[in-house]
């Protein structure tokens, strides 16, 4: 990944969405990235009534510096 870069993860269990938020965490607190989204940007109403499977959804980006 190139400086600039951006990185985001989808995860649908918690399992998964805890290793992303952590290592994201982690890459934060060395310098090597920053944060774009503080809390995980989850599916609207709306989308959870079209897409029912959706609602477990979490979405994490981080910037890579």
């Amino acid at each position: 990944m190139r400086k600039g870069g951006r990185v985001g993860v989808i995860s649908f269990h918690a399992l998964e969405d805890t290793l992303v938020k952590k290592k994201f965490r982690s890459l934060a607190r060395e310098g090597r990235g920053e944060l774009l989204t503080k809390k995980p940007i989850i599916p609207s109403r709306e989308e959870i009534i079209k897409n029912p499977r959706a609602r477990s959804a979490k979405f994490r980006v981080i910037k890579i510096i």
